[in-house]
């Protein structure tokens, strides 16, 4: 049996998934005790997580997000990846949903079994830098 290439495993999740508009294509991708550390925050199980999509997709009108650069360890039971987020705001961080165009960065990084399904993922991304161009500044 040849080895799973992680990176294309992560690059069409994220084409599938997020680019899509549709959770329920995680069902190809993931584990069903999948868990996504975000921020520090767990989210565990398959569901839970197509429901965090969800919810986080509310919020951006317009979503694409952009692979910027992906690679995995020797193995491919690590990938990286690096991305933007373009869109319309929507109400993130409970702001007006205003519909200015918004743009962030993250890095993931990824667990991958060695058939090539996700079992974890660990999320950052600048959020505190968003937050602050879509909220006023007190002088």
């Amino acid at each position: 049996m040849s080895p799973v290439n992680s990176v294309e495993v992560v690059e069409s999740f994220w084409r599938d998934v997020w680019n899509a508009g549709n959770p329920d294509a995680a069902d190809r991708y993931v584990v069903e005790d999948f868990v996504i550390t975000n921020a520090g925050e767990r989210i565990e199980g398959r569901e839970n997580f197509k429901a965090w999509i969800r919810a986080f997709r509310e919020k951006i009108d317009d979503f694409r997000l952009e692979v910027v650069e992906t690679f995995q360890n020797h193995d491919g039971s690590r990938v990286a990846s690096r991305w933007r987020v373009h869109g319309r705001n929507k109400g993130m961080f409970g702001t007006e949903p205003d519909g200015r165009p918004i743009s962030f960065s993250g890095t993931a990084v990824w667990e991958v079994r060695e058939d090539g399904k996700l079992l974890h993922n660990h999320v950052e991304r600048a959020a505190w830098e968003l937050f602050q161009r879509l909220t006023p500044q007190s002088a």
